[in-house]
């Protein structure tokens, strides 16, 4: 399907135009999912997300509010505070172990659990950033975007988004580090 572009959108959905806002969310439904799905991790959670977000989009426009450019944007931005306030709400993660393994020998019990720890490992760190150093390394790493998207989405300067990119990237690397010690000193 052929899109017009973000501003048509804007003005569409402005209006009121049913088939203008169900182009948007065709467009950016399954966009705002996989976000949301890398960083929740939970499909019900993630599906909620998507929900919550058009809501909220459809609610600012109500008010006579909503996005003026840059809709992918305000629409992540929506997304990014509701996964910001789950990670809050959330108890620390645990893993869950199942008493029925796999039969095949290619799945051995080991490599399953440290893929499982590894993804724990990981998760927790990026809880550990900031929300906009979250959001940083997300959009960049995991939806591909430029450092300009990622400017309009956290309304700060592109050298902003790149020193929140860079700092982000050091305490990843210093947390996952020290994980590694941590867990190489513990297995002698």
């Amino acid at each position: 399907m052929n899109y017009p572009d973000e501003q048509s959108l804007i003005n569409g959905a402005k209006s009121y135009d049913l088939s203008v806002l169900g182009m948007i969310y065709d467009r950016y439904s399954p966009l705002l999912y996989r976000y949301a799905m890398r960083l929740l991790g939970d499909d019900t959670m993630a599906e909620d997300c998507v929900a919550e977000t058009f809501s909220r989009f459809l609610k600012s426009l109500q008010a006579g509010q909503g996005p003026k450019d840059h809709l992918q944007a305000y629409l992540f931005r929506i997304a990014h505070n509701l996964i910001t306030d789950a990670y809050r709400k959330q108890a620390p993660l645990s893993l869950e172990l199942h008493d029925s393994l796999p039969d095949d020998d290619r799945m051995h019990p080991e490599n399953q659990t440290d893929a499982l720890l590894q993804k724990h490992q990981i998760h927790l760190a990026l809880k550990s950033l900031t929300p906009d150093q979250r959001l940083v390394v997300s959009l960049r790493f995991l939806e591909g975007w430029n450092h300009e998207e990622i400017s309009a989405v956290i309304k700060k300067p592109v050298g902003a988004v790149r020193a929140l990119q860079l700092r982000a990237l050091n305490k990843l690397r210093d947390l996952l580090l020290m994980d590694k010690k941590e867990n190489s000193y513990g297995s002698r």
